[in-house]
């Protein structure tokens, strides 16, 4: 089965290691090295360190790059610089969420949008069918690998192997051209899990000699299972559960990267609706007060019995042992610290709404 799937750089060294390697959207990628938890633990406590290669990347350039990308993008691009990323999203007319991203401006007329692996082709082939515009659209994903340096340790220790002064560095920030040993990358800090930290895009072929070197300085590699609690403890969404093609980015409470004022673009009208007068549905945080873990679909019933809502994601936070997530409810259903049902395994479990991030570095 694992020969059908596609490979990033460091697949080898994976198999060499004995990592658990699962299907991910079509990629062979670790769930975990050593235990969720431990990589959970050196995350929020030292350094842990992902590979994430398969994500996408797609390049647009062209005269008229910005007035496209204005157009297909819910955000402002006019407000990106060369040192400035941006999280936005790519909609459908309904306000449909087709994947959540970020982009980055490298140059005049150059951009770098960096998107969900199991999305790309998508995001590819929903881009190119955008006419009127003078921009080309090019997917360059194989030319990309990607690490995720993050925890409280991760900031001095890409210091050590870059010049640049990286202290002042804050979120959605990048630089780029820098030097890592030799190897010429985009730094960035655009992190999911509620920690500090930067990724790095680099040469596909640099992507094995650059993890050996921080594993080197003392980063704990990490796999798919910690990067889901972690982002779920820092509040975050995940493209094909919290924001999906029929979920609005202000349900799921990223309203923040619709910008209706700043003309046309795919999924408008129902944005601006939305923004100005609420949305049907809200996107909240929970935790469960019995045992039990919620998942992905289960049913959120109100004390009368009535559906109201399901549930997008859930986990149990390794640290904390509390079962926390989100659910996708009826607005008028939503309300801080209220509490409900959540069907888990065909039994009742008692559920609060509770405010997020449930983990705030």
């Amino acid at each position: 089965m694992m020969s059908e799937l596609k490979k990033t750089p460091l697949y080898d060294y994976y198999v060499e290691s004995g990592a658990k390697v699962i299907d991910f959207s079509g990629w062979a990628l670790p769930v975990q090295f050593s235990s969720i938890r431990e990589e959970h633990r050196a995350v929020r406590e030292a350094i842990g360190m992902f590979e994430v290669s398969h994500m996408g990347e797609i390049r647009v350039t062209g005269r008229e790059s910005v007035e496209f990308l204005n157009y297909a993008l819910t955000n402002d691009v006019t407000k990106l610089t060369e040192e400035r990323a941006q999280y936005t999203m790519l909609c459908n007319e309904r306000g449909g969420v087709i994947d959540d991203l970020v982009i980055y401006k490298l140059d005049e007329d150059d951009y770098l949008l960096v998107v969900n692996a199991g999305n790309t082709d998508i995001d590819f082939e929903t881009l190119k069918a955008i006419d009127g515009f003078d921009a080309a659209v090019e997917n360059v994903s194989v030319d990309y690998g990607q690490l995720a340096v993050q925890g409280p340790g991760a900031r001095n220790l890409v210091q050590k192997h870059v010049e640049e002064d990286i202290s002042e560095m804050k979120m959605f920030r990048f630089k780029k051209d820098i030097d890592i040993d030799g190897s010429k990358v985009i730094l960035s800090q655009t992190g999911y899990t509620g920690e500090d930290g930067f990724e790095i895009y680099c040469a596909a072929g640099d992507t094995l000699k650059l993890w050996k070197l921080f594993l080197d300085g003392g980063a704990e590699p990490c796999g798919l299972g910690s990067r889901d609690t972690l982002r779920l403890e820092a509040g975050l969404p995940l493209h094909g559960q919290d924001l999906t093609e029929d979920i609005t980015p202000v349900e799921a409470n990223m309203g923040f990267a619709v910008k209706p004022d700043k003309g046309e673009f795919v999924g408008r009208d129902v944005l601006r609706e939305q923004k100005e007068n609420g949305a049907p549905r809200k996107l909240g945080g929970f935790e469960i007060l019995e045992r039990g873990i919620a998942r992905t679909d289960y049913e959120v019933r109100d004390s009368d019995d009535n559906r109201v809502g399901y549930v997008t994601s859930g986990t149990q936070s390794p640290l904390t042992k509390k079962s926390i997530g989100f659910a996708l409810v009826d607005k008028e259903f939503h309300e801080l610290d209220k509490e409900f049902n959540i069907i888990v395994r065909n039994k009742e479990v008692k559920a609060k709404f509770v405010k997020t991030p449930f983990h705030k570095n």
